[in-house]
């Protein structure tokens, strides 16, 4: 496997680029670490697809360069590259059996036959695909296609790096979260590195070690699971993940904290005086599972209307308004809460500030 590293890389699908506006992807420098599990998170067109095309060699970027282990290789064709893509539908050949299918990038590279049968059931049986070896892929459901492409991706041990173009997309919801499982274990087993393009943040967040977030062809953060959940770098990062949303209120600073609407909520000193320094549009950020909730008044609790209680099994998602701001609250199954009066408090180790949706650090 490969430690792969992006210098200065951009890229315009137009031929003589005039502003900023006109790139698919903005300048980048990036590093995966060799054996590392990454993930490219965005909605479409945000630039993760023409992003993971430069690593493969698919498309040529307009500025920068590709490292392998140090080696300039942005000049080199995919197929010199040494690396395997499973793309959003599968890539297989029908007329083949599922053995020959998994067999054929190590014959096509003149592996002994005994070390071809040897990886190909150790892949089969990770995939559990052993009992389809047998039949013609034509066959098949089309989860079980795709299990094939995985699997024409990981025959291989001598590749540089395994690239995933959202893979799970045609899989039927009610199996998706099996084959999630399935990737994990792959990732574990296998110590490739990989890098995996999604828009789900459930399979980015299940998968990957660290994930990069792309807007607009820029990465706005990159982290570990818990570190774009606990502390998004951007509103957009907030926003993107989690099930609700971060809550992003406008507001105003303060003599002890920020105003919400006429509503004080203090914050550490020296975080304000940060703010205090800074021009810009202020946001007040807050994940819904860490806004306080009581039905009934407390001190330092700041009075709020509920207007909706979703319950969602093992917890509810509380509708409150802040003045005229709507603040989502995330609480248990067991918390007594009704459309009405209650109160909330935002503890200061989990509110953020944003400058023009740019965190305050």
């Amino acid at each position: 496997m490969a430690h792969v590293e992006l210098k200065g890389i951009a890229h315009s699908y137009q031929s003589s680029p005039a502003s900023p506006e006109d790139y698919a992807l903005h300048t980048s420098d990036l590093v995966w670490e060799d054996g590392g599990a990454y993930a490219l998170l965005g909605p479409s067109g945000s630039g993760k697809t023409t992003l993971l095309n430069i690593i493969s060699g698919l498309v040529h970027p307009s500025e920068g360069k590709i490292l392998f282990d140090g080696r300039d290789i942005t000049g080199l064709s995919t197929s010199q590259r040494n690396i395997a893509q499973v793309f959003q539908f599968p890539v297989i050949y029908d007329t083949m059996t599922v053995f020959d299918n998994l067999a054929f990038p190590l014959r096509n590279r003149g592996v002994p036959e005994s070390k071809v049968r040897e990886r190909v059931m150790q892949v089969a049986e990770l995939l559990e695909l052993t009992d389809n070896l047998k039949r013609r892929a034509s066959g098949l459901a089309v989860d079980a296609k795709q299990k094939i492409s995985l699997g024409r991706g990981l025959v291989r041990n001598d590749v540089a790096a395994l690239l995933f173009d959202e893979p799970l997309t045609v899989i039927d919801p009610h199996v998706k979260w099996k084959l999630r499982l399935k990737l994990k274990q792959i990732r574990q087993e296998f110590k490739s590195t990989l890098i995996y393009v999604t828009h789900d943040q459930a399979e980015a967040l299940t998968f990957a070690d660290q994930v990069m977030v792309l807007r607009e062809g820029r990465v706005v953060q990159t982290g570990s699971p818990t570190d774009l959940f606990e502390r998004p770098a951007h509103t957009f990062v907030g926003h993107f993940i989690g099930s609700p949303g971060m809550n992003l209120l406008p507001c105003v600073i303060d003599t002890a904290g920020v105003r919400v609407d006429g509503h004080s909520i203090p914050l550490d000193p020296a975080y304000i005086a940060r703010a205090r320094s800074v021009d810009g549009e202020l946001e007040l950020g807050i994940r819904p599972e860490f806004v306080r909730y009581e039905p009934q008044m407390m001190a330092d609790y700041l009075p709020v209307e509920v207007t909706e209680v979703e319950d969602l099994g093992n917890y509810r998602i509380v509708t409150t308004r802040l003045g005229k701001q709507l603040v989502k609250v995330k609480v248990g199954e067991n918390v007594s809460v009704a459309t009405g009066p209650g109160w909330l408090s935002f503890p200061p180790e989990w509110t953020y500030l944003y400058i023009d949706g740019d965190v305050l650090r």
